[in-house]
């Protein structure tokens, strides 16, 4: 297995490409995940001057057959900012490690094993077309992604497309620890509706359950702000 180190929008020079290699141990990575398929580092710059002491950022992305596991950090040159990221990603490691280890032979079935053992797993992707609303054709409308925006719309959108397999709570605020984010949206395996989990105040957690109900679907709004709660 290779690390892939690019960079998202500038140039990053061979001397960093050779730190990376020494820096991130393939060889150690393995002792805690023997089952890694891929590493890419993206190395980006932030142009604003007033964020000199953030201007690097290095986002180290792990995938293997269990959750991925991703680790950022941003400094004042890449060199700190790989440093930082990657004892964050040696720390998540070794904790997935441990957690795997301490249940061992409690009968608990691994989230990224329940697609291939639970017949008729859910799964999600980002196709689709917003449909309804007619256009009006005197303002300009743009597609970004799978939306449709008229007039002024955003300059910039990411969109992403995630397999999903179901999962329990607590699995889903262990994923979301291991990805480092504030929040993190799953297919809860009770109800099988997607659910966000977020982190709050401290050591305080949120969750919001989706629930489909066909009657609403002439009310506006949804969950967009229940997040601040």
């Amino acid at each position: 297995m290779d690390i892939v180190v690019k960079g998202r929008k500038t140039e990053v020079p061979e001397r960093f490409r050779k730190h990376v290699a020494e820096k991130l141990k393939l060889d150690k990575i393995q002792k805690f995940d023997g089952k890694v398929i891929s590493l890419d580092v993206e190395v980006s710059k932030e142009p604003n001057p007033r964020q000199a002491d953030r201007s690097d950022r290095v986002e180290i992305t792990l995938r293997s057959r269990g959750p991925v596991i991703r680790a950022e950090a941003a400094a004042g040159d890449p060199y700190a900012a790989l440093d930082l990221a990657t004892g964050k990603l040696e720390a998540r490691l070794r904790k997935q490690h441990d957690k795997r280890y301490s249940r061992r032979g409690n009968g608990r079935i691994p989230a990224a094993e329940v697609a291939e053992t639970v017949p008729g797993a859910a799964s999600f992707n980002g196709e689709g077309d917003l449909v309804g609303n007619e256009a009006d054709q005197s303002v300009p409308t743009t597609r970004f992604g799978s939306l449709l925006v008229q007039g002024e719309g955003p300059l910039v959108m990411r969109e992403k497309t995630h397999v999903a397999a179901p999962m329990s709570l607590d699995q889903a605020l262990y994923e979301m620890e291991l990805v480092g984010h504030d929040f993190y949206l799953f297919v809860d395996s009770e109800t099988k509706e997607p659910s966000v989990v977020y982190r709050r105040h401290a050591y305080d957690y949120g969750v919001i359950h989706l629930r489909t109900d066909p009657l609403a679907a002439d009310e506006a709004g949804g969950a967009g702000g229940a997040l601040g709660g």
